[in-house]
């Protein structure tokens, strides 16, 4: 059985930062391309950030310089360092395995920026 367990959401004032993580079970990670995804209220998921089982990474222009996604192959995990938060990036964020044309999803983890 597949799981992605994401954690690290929470609330932040703009400018904070925050670190989610995502733990997966029941896949071969190291050959999965691994991504953040979002999805604020009313609006459809959007990519944040993507990485490949070779490390390259992808991001959506609205984080790009602000959050950075990296991966741990021998701990099955991939983590999104957000800094610099604003108001916009409040949303539930998403972790997603995907290879080839297989894709998993997890629960997803609030985070809202607020002051």
């Amino acid at each position: 059985q597949v799981q992605l367990v994401e954690s690290g959401g929470g609330l932040v004032q703009p400018g904070g930062s925050l670190r989610l993580s995502c733990v997966a079970s029941g896949i071969t990670f190291s050959i999965y391309r691994m991504g953040w995804y979002r999805q604020a209220p009313g609006t459809q998921r959007e990519l944040v950030a993507t990485i490949t089982s070779g490390e390259i990474t992808n991001y959506a222009d609205s984080v790009k310089g602000r959050f950075t996604i990296t991966r741990d192959n021998a701990k099955n995990t991939v983590y999104l360092q957000m800094n610099s938060l604003k108001p916009e990036d409040t949303a539930v964020y998403y972790c997603n395995a995907w290879l080839r044309v297989t894709g998993y999803w997890g629960q997803g983890t609030q985070v809202t920026v607020s002051s």
